[in-house]
């Protein structure tokens, strides 16, 4: 692939996730009517050599516990740890090790005060593998976006999923039921008995940008998809953030935030790839959420409010028409 051409598209998917996050940074701040977003930007290696990106999180606001919104746009060789890594997310990869990596993103993590209002999680993503000339030998998008309830509102999943699927049906009417499936199977935490952490959306990885065509095409693909971010989750919030809540609610939010971080640090492909590629600390476990509970063999009384939504989290829904 000519290296002008990837250049110039490399640049402009940067300045597309920068200016995503100033959107989403701007539009949560205006929610939660109090906190406000801290800026970390920070340089990988040494002098930066490798790259760098800008965190921002919110904290103990009206509406968001936490909130982080991160950008990074880092590169480097591949190692030996690499080179596993790459060839346990994606064989085809094989062929690029021993050379060199860039990837560029965006990921967000929301966790809100309100145990009526879902934690949400998104990332899109772009990554390019290069052989030892230089060379891009692969190229690919990823990404999504789910929602993680502690109380079932159906209503609420329907909006959330309907968003997403209007988004990606332009490209493929085959797509959304695809990409609801891959992101129930993935956002599971199979050491629970196949319980998902929550009630799914979309994800996909793997898009691979193999001619000019593919670029134009999974590009506005992938904007597509961040643009509907905001439109598949703010109404929800807007809709459960008065909610009134006791003291057994907000346990019962911190018992499924503890199923978050177990997920989290086990099973995530993108937090296990940060960690063991030296990436930085901080910012990939802002996913985390401040508080959290674990209860040994917590069950919830059959029939409660609490049990409807472990339900769904183990009996994965339709929740849209096809």
């Amino acid at each position: 692939m000519k290296a002008e051409l990837t250049k110039e598209f490399r640049q402009e998917w940067i300045e597309y996730v920068y200016g995503l996050q100033d959107t989403i940074c701007k539009a949560l701040e205006a929610e939660d009517g109090r906190a406000l977003f801290k800026e970390d930007v920070w340089q990988r290696g040494e002098n930066g050599k490798g790259g760098g990106g800008r965190s921002r999180v919110m904290e103990n606001g009206n509406v968001f516990e936490k909130a982080g919104v991160n950008v990074s746009a880092v590169y480097g060789h591949i190692t030996e740890e690499m080179r596993r890594v790459l060839n346990l997310a994606a064989p085809e990869a094989a062929a690029a090790t021993g050379g060199t990596w860039f990837a560029c993103g965006i990921s967000l993590v929301l966790h809100p005060y309100n145990p009526f209002v879902p934690t949400t999680h998104a990332n899109w993503r772009y990554f390019e593998a290069h052989d030892n000339e230089g060379n891009v030998s692969r190229r690919w998008f990823g990404g999504g976006a789910d929602l993680t309830p502690c109380y079932l509102f159906e209503e609420d999943v329907v909006h959330f999923h309907s968003t997403l699927k209007k988004a990606i049906d332009p490209f493929g009417a085959h797509l959304y039921p695809l990409y609801k499936k891959q992101c129930d199977a993935y956002f599971t935490n199979t050491h629970r008995s196949n319980e998902m952490r929550g009630v799914g959306g979309v994800f996909y990885d793997h898009l691979y940008l193999n001619d000019e065509e593919e670029v134009k095409r999974l590009t506005a693909f992938q904007k597509a998809n961040g643009d509907a971010f905001l439109e598949a989750y703010l109404p929800i919030v807007k809709k459960r953030k008065n909610t009134s809540f006791d003291r057994e609610n907000k346990i019962w939010q911190e018992i499924r935030r503890g199923r978050y971080v177990e997920f989290n640090l086990i099973h995530d492909r993108g937090t296990l790839f940060g960690l063991k590629t030296n990436g930085r600390t901080e910012s990939i476990l802002m996913s985390l959420p401040p508080t959290v509970r674990f209860v040994y063999n917590y069950e919830p009384e059959p029939g409660s409010l609490e049990d409807q939504l472990l339900q769904v989290c183990k009996h994965p829904r339709e929740w849209i028409d096809l």
